[in-house]
Formats: C-alpha cells, structure tokens, sequence
C-alpha cells in the first residue's frame, strides 16, 4: 500500500484497490463494475495511466458513482484510442521502446523503463519495477472509448510535468476538455510513488467536494 492510500484512511475514508486483467478494455471494466457492485455508498473512482481510460467506461450509467479522479490517467472521449488520442502532441521517446511478444503482449524495455516511467523514483526500486511490469495486450491500444463518464460527472486530474509516458501538453488538453479541475506537480508518470501526499490530497479535495455537492 502506498502512502496516498494511507493518508486517505487516515482521513476516515474507506479505499478498495482493485486488480485489473489487462486482456482487454471490457475485461477490466467488468472487473471495476464488479468492485463498484462490492462498495456501498457514494463513491469516487480513481485511476492511473490506462486505468483512466477504464473509469471513465465503468463509471457510465453507475449512480453511485460520485466523480473521477485521474493521475497522469488518460481521459478519453467517444472513439478515440490510447493510441490515436496522442497523434496531435511531440512523439515520445518510449514509444521506439515497446516490445511486443508473439502473444500480443506489450511491454517496455527494462533497459530504459527507468528513464521514461519511473524518471523520478530511486534508480533501485525502478529498476525493481521495470523488471515486474504487467504486459496488457497491445490489441487494447486500438480499442475505442465509448461515451465517457466524465461527460456527466465532476472529474479532477493531477499529472506531471516530467511526465514521458503521456505528453504534458496532452494532459493539459485533456484537462480543460472533460472541464477537470487539474493540478499539475513536478513530477513523472508515476506520481503514487513518487509525489504520495499531492495525489492524496487532490483524492481527499474531491471527496469534500462531492460529499457537499
């Protein structure tokens, strides 16, 4: 468990982390309606890079669903890709990086993961994460979002300026489309790991913000 995950139950609120199969995007929308079915009362939803994309698909049509919380998450509208939501901002470095294998399963060269997901962490540890990354189907990079939950909920999102997985400026686009209330730090793709009390309290500024709505 990282700190933001502390620092939120500390705060008296109850976390779920769920795991996700990274089959394909509706494998991991059912996952996420299947958590959400577990939770009673209002909740927030809360995602990371690809899990932004799941959110705002398993968020739709869900009344007790509160709002969404995006960090360094994509937030996607109807019929576009991970892959074609990106083709407007500077081409990433780490994209010549991706390894996929005869299975369909996509990954990032331990050799630079370091460098482009985890710029800011300790080398150690993310070298240790590099070499424990979970492969998703490279079939899901081309799947196309449907209508998005942001349209129809409060949405915040919290990303960094040093981020190499998601173009800033992408982020910041995607901000100010779904209207969220965006928090950009100095940080890298993993802001969980690497920046724990920010991404707590944009979590915990949402929750008061719905809780009063």
């Amino acid at each position: 468990m990282d700190q933001s995950h502390s620092d939120l139950q500390a705060q008296g609120h109850f976390v779920a982390a769920g795991q996700f199969p990274h089959d394909s995007l509706a494998d991991g929308v059912a996952r996420a309606r299947q958590l959400l079915s577990e939770l009673e009362g209002s909740t927030l939803m809360v995602g990371h890079s690809y899990g932004g994309y799941v959110i705002s698909e398993a968020a739709r049509d869900l009344p007790d669903v509160a709002g969404l919380v995006y960090i360094s998450a994509f937030i996607l509208d109807e019929g576009e890709t991970l892959l074609s939501s990106g083709v407007a901002f500077p081409p990433l470095e780490v994209f010549q990086h991706l390894l996929v294998s005869g299975q369909g399963l996509a990954w990032i060269d331990p050799d630079v993961y370091p460098q482009h997901f985890t710029n800011d962490l300790d080398p150690v540890e993310a070298r240790a994460l590099a070499v424990t990354q979970v492969p998703p189907k490279a079939s899901i990079f081309e799947t196309k979002a449907g209508q998005p939950a942001w349209k129809s909920l409060p949405s915040w999102s919290l990303f960094g300026s040093y981020d190499r997985m998601i173009h800033p400026d992408q982020h910041r686009w995607m901000a100010q489309r779904s209207k969220a209330t965006a928090r950009e730090i100095s940080a890298s793709h993993v802001p969980l790991l690497s920046h724990p009390d920010e991404v707590a309290q944009i979590i915990l500024e949402a929750a008061q913000k719905v809780a009063t709505a």
